[in-house]
């Protein structure tokens, strides 16, 4: 999986020894190397069992954690053929990911923002130039390698142009990321204050995400309608 997607394949750089010993840590079964390229996806996932609390009011927790894990295999899919790391503070997260074939960022305590940061630098040392991160709550993600290429930000906001489902970010920018609601406005002006190029990308099926009852009865009734 870990394999250059096009042109030279970088010389093979192994997972940070300060990871080593962490819970859930990914890394290649056999103790040798990982091959990564210059392109790279990180997802964050929390917690399984925490998330979607929002949806309280329309699914008891254990549907809500399957909610969770079904939109995160989702995400993890639309990754290919690109490598990608899950950035997490649980075990269990970690270890869904593991067996989906992602490598993990173990970030406990830093929330969202910070988390992203550390597995964007985090990449950045394995030789990616380039990470898109996308949430793992985008039911409908496809093409996740497909904004990879180029230079700049790529910016893919939410339907309601509030909230950035993905980011695309050179690594060595020194991007700062600011996740929370009103989030494209500030990711946009944070390219700006770093004198990059952006390109937002407005693409419905990236676009949808299921943070609220309204948008699971959306994805509910897409969902009878492809039956």
């Amino acid at each position: 999986m870990f394999a250059e997607r096009s042109g030279r394949p970088l010389a093979p750089r192994r997972w940070p020894g300060s990871l080593a010993g962490m819970p859930g840590n990914a890394h290649p079964a056999d103790g040798g190397d990982t091959w990564l390229g210059t392109h790279a996806v990180l997802v964050p996932v929390k917690r399984f069992a925490e998330a979607k609390r929002r949806l309280a009011a329309a699914l008891p927790p254990s549907e809500r954690a399957e909610l969770a894990r079904e939109m995160a295999d989702a995400v993890l899919r639309a990754a290919r053929p690109l490598p990608v790391a899950v950035v997490c503070d649980d075990v269990d997260v970690a270890e869904w990911a593991r067996a989906r074939g992602a490598l993990v960022v173990w970030e406990p305590g830093r929330g969202l923002n910070g988390a992203v940061e550390s597995g964007v630098n985090e990449l950045a040392d394995l030789g990616a130039a380039r990470v898109v991160v996308a949430h793992g709550d985008l039911p409908y993600a496809t093409g996740l390698a497909d904004l990879a290429p180029g230079g700049g930000v790529v910016l893919v906001p939410d339907r309601r142009r509030d909230g950035t489902n993905v980011v695309v970010v050179p690594t060595g920018a020194g991007f700062r990321f600011s996740y929370g609601p009103g989030s494209f406005d500030r990711h946009l002006e944070e390219a700006h204050r770093l004198g990059l190029g952006v390109a937002i990308v407005e693409d419905p099926l990236l676009a949808f995400d299921v943070d609220w009852p309204a948008d699971l009865d959306v994805w509910a009734a897409a969902k009878r309608e492809a039956r």
